[in-house]
C-alpha cells in the first residue's frame, strides 16, 4: 500500500459515496458549504473525532479569538461581551451552519481595525517623552482587554512609545558608532526621535494598508481553521491557491515563468529570478522590475494587476507548459516594457537533497554529507522527484568517492511523504518493518522494506534537532530501533507522530458547481509507531548522543501546541539487522559528553540557552530610554560575545564532489548558493562533533 504523510501529507482517498447538503441560503454563500463539507469530512475520518459539544464550544472559541485580536490591539470589553455569548453554542452554529457569530466577529474587528487607524497618527504626531517610568507588557497573553475605547487608546499610546524606542535606540547607536560625522553634523536626542516616529508612522501607514488588502475569505479561513485545530494542530482547510502551492512545494516543480513574486505597495515585484527557467533563459525580466498588467495569449487585452494581492497576480502569472503570457513591467529606471514568456517546467532545487565531502583536518577525512530540507514527493506525477530515489542517488556518488562513513542531516526538516521513508529507510537495511500504521478502529499495519538489497554498509550518523519532524522522526526512530546508525543532535524531536491525507472537497459535494472550487481538507487520519511500539507523538526521538542548542532548556515541539493528539504505544513487531553491531555506544556517547564539557564554543551555546530561557519570561518592557537603552546594550553585548565564538573552523574542509561542478557553474546564482552552504557547513560545531563521532564510530565491527 502507498501511503504518504506530511509535515504534512497529500493524497486522494476515494469516498464511498457524495455528502448530501441542503442548498446554501443565497446564491453567494460558499462560506455554509465549505463549512458544512469540511466539518463533514472531519467527522467522518478524523483519528480522534472529539464530540461535537460545549468543551468543543469553549475551544473553538479560545483558539478563534486568540487568531483573531491574540495581542489585545484592536477590541474591547464591550466587543467580548457580544461575543462571549457565544462560546456554549459555537458547536451547535457550526453543525447547523449558522455563520452569526463568525459574521459578528468580521464586522467587531473591522470596525475596530478603522478605529486605531485613526489613533496612531495622531499619537505619533507629538514627541514621547522618555524620562518617565512607563512599561508595556509585550506579551499578549499576560493582558486583559481593554475595559473600553479610553484604555485601549492609551495601551496604543504605550505600543507606539515602544515602537518609537526601538527605532530611537537604533538611531542613538548608529551615530554613536558612526565613523564620520554626517553633513550637517550629529542629531540631538529630540531630532533622532522624531526621525523615529517619522519611521513608524510609515510601517504603520505600510501595515494598514496590508490589513485593506484582508479580505472576508482570509478571515472565514481563519474560523475554518480554528475549527479543525481543536481536532488536532495538524488538520486544516486549504483553499485552492495554498493546496497548489503545497503540491509545488512537495513536489519541487511547478508549470509557469520561474520567478518569485512580493507586493511592493500597490504593486507586484519581482524579487528572484529562478535559475534555469523560462525567464532567466529569456533574459528581460529582471529582480525589482514591477508588475502592473498581465494578459494571456488568449486575450485581447492585458488585466491591470494594480493594487492585487500577491497570490491572485500570481494565479495569473502561471499557467500551463507551452502557453504565452505577456507582462507589462516597470523597470527601475522608470521605463515601461512588455515581456511575453514561454511558460515551462520549473524546477526549485533549493530543496532537494544535496551532498558533499567532509574533512576534519588531523581527524578524520573523506566522510560523506548528505543533507535533506524535506521528505519532497511529486504526488501528482509518477515520474516527478522523490527524495528517496534522491538520496539513493547522493548515496552511491559518495560511494564511487570512496567516502569512509556518511552523515545524514535531517536538521530543521519538518517531514513528508512517509513511502519515500520507508524507501530510504531501506537503503541502509536488508529488509524489514519501517513503522507501524494505525487509523481510529482499525488494527495497526506495518510498512515494510521489501528489498533485501542494502545500498549502503558503512557507519551512518543521522543528525536531528527540535525541528526534525514528522517523517524525519520515522527515519531516525528506525536507523536507533535497528541499531543501524547513531542519532545525534537536541535533546528531542519535535514530535510530530500522526499522519494526514488531502481530502478535495469538491469530490464530497454532487452539484453547486457554481461554489467550486471548494478548496482541500487535510486531516489527521493515522498515527504510526515505531517498530517497538512506542510513538514519537508528543516525545520525539531522543537521540543516541545529545548536542546541546540554544532550546536546551525550553520546551518546544508538538507538546507545547494547542490540543496536541495523546502519546499512546502498541505493540512491537519483530525486527533487526546484520550489517553493523553498536555495541560500543556507551563508550560513543562518553566521548562526545566529554568534548562538550571541553568545548568552549558548546559552553557558549549552554550559557545561551539558560539566556533565552530567562529572556522568555521577561515580557515587560521599560519605556525610559536609559533603562531601555542599558537592556538593550547588555543583551546586545551577550548576543555578540555568543556569536563571537562562531567563525569559520579551521580544520573543518567543505567541498563539491567533482561530479556535480559542472551542473553547479551552470549559472551564478546557483554559484552563490553553493558557496554560500559550504561556507556555513565550515562554520557549523555541531558537524565539528558529529566528524567526530564518525571518526570514533568508525572503529566500530562492520560485519560487511
Amino acid at each position: 500500500m502507498r501511503i504518504w504523510m506530511i509535515a504534512a501529507v497529500t493524497g486522494i482517498m476515494a469516498y464511498a459515496g457524495f455528502v448530501a447538503f441542503k442548498g446554501p441560503d443565497n446564491n453567494g454563500d460558499k462560506e455554509k458549504l465549505i463549512l458544512k463539507a469540511v466539518l463533514t469530512m472531519m467527522q467522518q475520518v478524523h483519528f480522534k473525532n472529539p464530540p461535537l459539544d460545549d468543551n468543543f464550544s469553549h475551544r473553538l472559541y479560545d483558539t478563534y479569538m486568540d487568531r483573531l485580536d491574540g495581542m489585545k490591539r484592536f477590541l474591547i470589553m464591550e466587543d467580548l461581551d457580544l461575543l462571549d455569548d457565544y462560546q456554549d453554542s459555537l458547536d451547535d452554529q457550526i453543525r447547523n451552519e449558522d455563520l452569526k457569530f463568525f459574521e459578528i466577529s468580521y464586522k467587531l474587528i473591522n470596525n475596530s481595525i478603522e478605529k486605531t487607524r485613526k489613533w496612531y497618527p495622531e499619537l505619533l504626531s507629538r514627541p514621547f517623552d522618555f524620562t518617565i517610568k512607563d512599561s508595556i507588557e509585550t506579551d499578549g497573553e499576560k493582558r486583559s482587554y481593554a475595559k473600553d475605547d479610553a484604555e485601549l487608546k492609551e495601551f496604543w499610546r504605550s505600543y507606539l512609545k515602544y515602537e518609537t524606542l526601538t527605532r530611537l535606540s537604533d538611531k542613538i547607536k548608529e551615530q554613536e558608532t558612526a565613523t564620520e560625522v554626517p553633513e550637517g553634523g550629529k542629531k540631538s536626542i529630540a531630532e533622532l526621535e522624531a526621525d523615529a516616529r517619522k519611521d513608524v508612522l510609515e510601517v504603520f501607514d505600510e501595515w494598514y494598508e496590508r490589513m485593506d488588502k484582508v479580505r472576508r475569505s482570509d478571515r472565514f479561513e481563519m474560523y475554518v481553521n480554528s475549527i479543525t485545530n481543536v481536532y488536532d494542530p495538524h488538520s486544516d482547510y486549504f483553499n485552492p491557491k495554498e493546496k497548489e502551492d503545497f503540491d509545488i512545494n512537495m513536489s519541487g516543480r511547478l508549470e509557469g515563468i520561474g520567478a518569485r513574486l512580493q507586493m511592493d505597495g500597490d504593486f507586484t515585484k519581482v524579487v528572484a529570478v529562478i535559475p534555469g527557467g523560462p525567464a532567466w533563459k529569456q533574459k528581460e525580466l529582471e529582480v525589482d522590475d514591477k508588475i502592473f498588467k498581465v494578459q494571456q495569449e488568449t486575450e485581447t487585452e492585458p488585466v491591470d494587476v494594480t493594487g492585487w494581492l500577491v497570490d491572485e497576480v500570481v494565479t495569473l502569472v502561471r499557467g500551463p507548459k507551452g502557453t504565452k503570457v505577456s507582462l507589462t513591467v516597470r523597470k527601475t529606471d522608470g521605463s515601461v516594457r512588455e515581456i511575453t514568456i514561454l511558460r515551462d517546467e520549473v524546477i526549485l532545487d533549493e530543496g532537494f537533497a544535496k551532498s558533499a565531502i567532509l574533512e576534519l583536518e588531523g581527524e578524520v577525512g573523506n566522510v560523506g554529507y548528505i543533507t535533506l530540507p524535506k521528505f519532497y514527493a511529486d504526488f501528482e506525477n509518477p515520474n516527478g522527484r522523490s527524495c528517496a530515489e534522491d538520496v539513493e542517488i547522493e548515496v552511491k556518488k559518495l560511494m564511487q568517492a570512496n567516502v569512509k562513513g556518511i552523515i545524514l542531516d535531517l536538521r530543521n526538516n519538518s517531514g513528508g511523504s512517509l513511502n519515500d521513508v520507508v524507501q530510504m529507510t531501506g537503503l541502509f537495511i536488508e529488509d524489514g518493518p519501517i513503522v507501524q500504521v494505525k487509523g481510529r478502529d482499525a488494527a495497526p499495519y506495518v510498512l515494510k522494506d521489501k528489498d533485501e538489497k542494502v545500498v549502503y554498509t558503512g557507519p551512518l550518523v543521522v543528525m536531528v534537532n527540535t525541528q526534525s519532524a514528522s517523517a524525519s522522526e520515522i527515519l531516525a526512530a528506525a536507523i536507533q530501533d535497528y541499531g543501524r546508525g547513531v542519532i545525534v543532535g537536541s535533546r528531542s524531536t519535535f514530535g510530530k507522530g500522526t499522519v494526514q491525507r488531502f481530502f478535495d472537497l469538491d469530490k464530497t459535494i454532487s452539484g453547486f458547481d457554481e461554489f467550486k472550487p471548494l478548496g482541500d481538507v487535510k486531516i489527521t487520519l493515522q498515527k504510526f509507531y515505531r517498530v517497538n511500539g512506542g510513538s514519537t507523538q508528543l516525545k520525539g526521538v531522543t537521540p543516541d548522543i545529545n548536542l546541546p542548542d540554544n532550546q536546551q532548556y525550553i520546551d518546544s515541539g508538538e507538546k507545547e501546541m494547542e490540543y496536541p493528539m495523546e502519546w499512546t504505544e502498541i505493540a512491537p513487531v519483530q525486527f533487526g539487522q546484520d550489517i553493523v553491531d553498536l555495541h560500543k555506544m556507551d563508550q560513543l556517547k562518553a566521548k562526545s559528553d566529554a568534548r562538550i564539557k571541553a568545548s568552549p564554543q558548546f559552553s557558549k551555546v549552554i550559557t545561551n540557552a539558560l539566556r533565552i530561557k530567562d529572556i522568555r519570561n521577561e515580557s515587560v518592557v521599560p519605556l525610559q530610554l536609559d533603562e531601555f537603552r542599558a537592556l538593550d546594550i547588555a543583551r546586545e553585548e551577550e548576543s555578540k560575545e555568543f556569536k563571537k565564538s562562531f567563525g569559520k573552523i579551521d580544520k573543518l574542509k567543505t567541498e563539491n564532489l567533482a561530479i556535480d561542478l559542472q551542473s553547479i557553474q551552470v549559472d551564478s546564482s546557483k554559484v552563490g548558493r553553493n558557496e554560500a552552504w559550504l561556507e556555513t557547513m565550515g562554520k557549523d560545531i555541531y558537524l565539528e562533533e558529529t566528524l567526530l563521532i564518525m571518526k570514533d564510530l568508525m572503529s566500530f565491527n562492520h560485519k560487511s
